[in-house]
């Protein structure tokens, strides 16, 4: 349907036959007295305005009876809600938290599909076995301090000796705001360490080590990279930490001389890095991490089912899919401890789970502070609800294993995983990044410009008209699903193109743009 049609024809979305509410299509919403489309609510009229993507009553609606989307309940009505009515939070009380006990354990054995064989990217094979997307210098540093060295550092590299090197895609400084000032002893402090670690050994980084520290901070090099925990070059002797830059060593006179000393140490990882070259490699290879941000009602109904088709198709073909965000999966936690292989994935899954309870306890918070102001004004009226959309970025297929904040994924970790994180966009992105992501897809329906510099993110938009206005930015429109133009499963298949295409090479928008967000280490131990 074109723009024009959709003015005139009013369209709303019913998720399941048992829902008792639908969310509206049209841009602008629907004007009071609009007459709903037959096959939802025949001869229904609707009492009020009711904006896109927000719910309206099928039916007449008792004090506290649950309203129905995705065949859950996602509120109870506080009044009498007659047909036709907007639904909105105010209108709505959350249903409780599902208890982590008495949950279905590996239950659901999910249909087997053929496997997908046949289908490569073009990479980048690393000596452990791992394959980069994209031939990154990465410079990991210890703390905040050194930030803005390494700034100047970067810049400098980029323009003296990047074009010597035209192999190498970029040079990436992993800032974070960590290493310092912080109970580095305290329970959880392992958290944001092991986070660091593991990013400087991404994929996409082809196992050069080389850090940049102030000296005098807590986190101290051989903490964060002891011994073993890092690829070692046959130039190299074995029993030589990563290579390394201290700045409050005696032998640096000026800051320039800091910044030169960066620069010259870079030249060596760069001839390395120079000289590695792209490579036919399966489909098995991609480690794709999933995720929304700056959601809306749309976001269950077109871009997370597409992923969801996609996220099946990599497993069907090998590879690995991470799902994470830890409040927007709570509230459909017996879908997944029913989905696990086993019962230890199951066990696994409730655990992290329980600690993240825990965690947001003793902030004497719940999961309801995850819901935003955006969130609300797209059609979400809670936590409960956009947990509904969120989970369906996960696809169906069984969930093989569990990943702790900060946790690497082990080369037989295959599949569908859950990886347990914040739902912070930058949090979360950045402990999948840890885990050993590759390429990262990222749905949105209000739009944000988020980007990771040490992966290629693909960004898809909810809403067609998102997709229009924030034309040079989104890499795909899902809402063409809800335009009725094409189908989820075609969506799905157009995405898993997608990002085989890009895991070789091909920008994305946030590439082109160059944008990108700094890292955001999850630190749940105490700052002193």
């Amino acid at each position: 349907m074109n723009n024009t049609t959709q003015a005139v024809t009013p369209r709303v979305v019913r998720m399941h036959p048992a829902d008792n509410v639908a969310i509206v299509v049209n841009d602008g919403g629907l004007p009071t007295g609009t007459v709903v489309p037959q096959g939802v609510a025949d001869g229904l009229v609707l009492r009020d305005k009711v904006p896109q993507g927000h719910k309206v009553a099928l039916t007449d609606l008792a004090p506290g009876q649950a309203v129905m989307r995705y065949n859950v309940p996602v509120g109870y009505a506080r009044q009498a809600i007659p047909a036709g009515s907007w639904i909105h939070e105010r209108l709505l009380d959350i249903p409780p938290a599902r208890a982590l006990q008495g949950l279905p354990m590996a239950t659901v054995r999910p249909a087997r599909q053929e496997p997908l064989e046949g289908l490569t990217f073009e990479g980048y094979v690393n000596a452990d076995g791992s394959v980069g997307t994209r031939n990154l210098l990465a410079l990991t540093t210890t703390v905040q301090c050194v930030a803005g060295v390494v700034k100047i550092a970067v810049e400098r590299i980029e323009r003296e000796l990047l074009p010597l090197f035209p192999n190498v895609d970029g040079v990436v400084g992993l800032e974070h705001t960590y290493g310092c000032g912080v109970a580095i002893d305290a329970p959880g402090a392992e958290i944001p360490i092991r986070t660091l670690r593991h990013i400087s050994l991404n994929p996409n980084f082809g196992g050069e080590v080389m850090v940049v520290s102030l000296g005098c901070e807590k986190l101290q090099p051989d903490r964060l990279l002891p011994a073993g925990s890092f690829p070692i070059h046959d130039a190299r002797e074995k029993d030589q930490g990563p290579d390394g830059v201290c700045l409050q060593d005696d032998a640096h006179v000026g800051f320039m001389s800091m910044v030169e000393h960066i620069v010259q140490s870079a030249r060596s990882h760069l001839e390395r890095l120079n000289a590695r070259r792209r490579q036919t490699v399966p489909a098995s290879a991609l480690v794709v991490g999933v995720q929304c941000g700056g959601s809306d009602a749309f976001s269950g109904v077109t871009a997370n089912p597409a992923v969801g088709f996609m996220a099946d198709l990599i497993v069907r073909a090998g590879g690995t899919v991470m799902f994470s965000e830890n409040t927007e999966v709570r509230d459909a936690v017996e879908q997944l401890t029913s989905r696990a292989a086993t019962p230890q994935v199951a066990e696994d899954i409730v655990r992290e789970l329980g600690w993240y309870d825990q965690y947001l306890d003793r902030g004497q918070v719940d999961r309801t502070a995850n819901t935003t102001p955006g969130n609300k004004a797209g059609g979400l009226s809670n936590i409960a609800e956009k947990a509904m959309g969120s989970i369906i970025k996960s696809g169906s297929s069984a969930i093989s294993s569990v990943l702790a904040p900060g946790d690497k994924l082990k080369p037989d970790q295959k599949g569908l995983v859950f990886a347990a994180t914040p739902a912070s966009d930058f949090i979360c992105g950045t402990l999948q990044l840890a885990a050993g992501m590759n390429v990262h897809v990222f749905t949105t329906g209000r739009g944000t410009p988020y980007g990771l510099q040490a992966c290629p993110v693909v960004k898809v938009a909810t809403r067609t008209d998102l997709a229009r206005r924030w034309h040079d930015l989104m890499d795909m429109n899902a809402g063409r699903i809800a335009d009725g133009e094409i189908t989820i499963e075609e969506a799905g298949w157009e995405l898993f193109r997608m990002v085989l295409d890009v895991a070789s090479g091909r920008k994305t928008w946030a590439e082109h743009w160059k944008l990108h967000n700094a890292l955001v280490l999850f630190n749940p131990a105490p700052i002193t």
